[in-house]
């Protein structure tokens, strides 16, 4: 019987790391540093979220540069704010994300979200790009007490889609999401059109995906035959 295909989001099914980095940067401009983060060479970072990208625009301040306590907190806040005012400026679905959405929607599958993005950017977001009328749920960073690679946010998003665990798996792009799969109980599938590309096979995923164009088959395979 069909069942339940839960997504990460940024990385997973967008391309944001142009948005996120252009944030950071702004947060680190407003400090005297400069853009120090590069929308491409750092694409990685960026989905690792917004500390991690600020993280890394500090390691490269020049040296006689001090930042008073409290600095990541308040660049975080202020980061969020400058991203949430640009969230899809450069934003883009990766390829065949609509048609693969479509194509699950119309063999029974129930579709979800779950992503360590606060919920209402993650909302905000997916109405931007047009698909949020794809996913039954929505479960977000702060939507819990936990996140992600906790298995509680995955769990909940597909019983809040109508969906069981047993009968689901995960779409996703990071180590986190290998680990929320693990912690689950569930399959993986990472995708290999990332920055990271193929070399998240290391993570040894059920299953790698080089393009859209194949989940639906694989959905078939992990679910209706399971």
């Amino acid at each position: 019987m069909p069942g339940t295909v839960v997504f990460d989001l940024d990385g997973t099914l967008a391309d944001t790391s142009a948005d996120l980095i252009a944030a950071a940067n702004a947060c680190l401009v407003d400090r005297g540093m400069g853009e120090l983060l590069d929308p491409v060479a750092d694409a990685l970072i960026a989905f690792h979220g917004g500390r991690a990208m600020l993280r890394a625009g500090y390691a490269r301040m020049s040296g006689d540069m001090l930042l008073p306590p409290g600095a990541e907190d308040e660049d975080y806040g202020r980061l969020l704010d400058h991203y949430a005012a640009n969230i899809a400026r450069h934003t883009v679905l990766y390829p065949g994300t609509e048609g693969a959405l479509e194509q699950l929607a119309a063999d029974g599958h129930i579709l979800s979200v779950c992503t360590n993005k606060p919920q209402a950017l993650a909302e905000e977001l997916l109405q931007q790009l047009g698909i949020r009328h794809r996913f039954a749920a929505l479960v977000g960073a702060d939507t819990l007490p936990v996140r992600k690679p906790d298995p509680r946010p995955y769990v909940a998003a597909v019983e809040r889609a109508g969906g069981t665990v047993a009968q689901s798996f995960l779409v996703g792009d990071t180590d986190t999401d290998r680990k929320t799969a693990t912690a689950a109980g569930v399959r993986v599938a990472l995708v290999a059109f990332g920055p990271e590309g193929e070399g998240l096979s290391r993570l040894t995923p059920e299953a790698m995906l080089p393009h859209y164009d194949h989940l639906p088959a694989l959905a078939a395979r992990w679910l209706c035959d399971a």
